[in-house]
């Protein structure tokens, strides 16, 4: 049961988050990304909550809430989307093509035949 929390304020820290979520109920985890190449953070949270009942009054009671500064959006956190194969790396085949050029296209239109030529 993980909610996720956009459009935080860059001041919030993960306490601020947790302290919020904390009235509706136990929240067992909270998480504040960072961005890989900056160190900052992204703008957004998510929060593990014990139980549904407690996520549902969360999500319920705080979306659009201003807080902080800033009308979070607040809403259950769903699976990240897998990007597909996105083709091949870039080694060269012996007829000069890159590798990726033919099959496993990645996540359009049911892969087949990449970019590359039919021959």
């Amino acid at each position: 049961m993980t909610i996720y929390i956009g459009n935080l304020s860059f001041d919030a820290e993960a306490e601020d988050v947790r302290s919020l979520f904390a009235e509706y109920g136990e929240v067992r985890q909270c998480n504040l990304p960072l961005d890989r190449e900056t160190g900052r953070k992204r703008g957004f949270a998510f929060v593990e909550m014990s139980d549904a009942a407690a996520e549902q009054a969360a999500i319920n009671d705080l979306q659009n809430v201003e807080w902080m500064g800033r009308a979070i959006r607040v809403n259950k956190a769903e699976p990240r989307a897998g990007g597909g194969g996105g083709g091949g790396g870039g080694q060269r085949r012996s007829d000069n093509r890159p590798a990726g050029s033919f099959g496993g296209g990645g996540g359009y239109n049911g892969g087949g035949y990449g970019r590359g030529n039919r021959s």
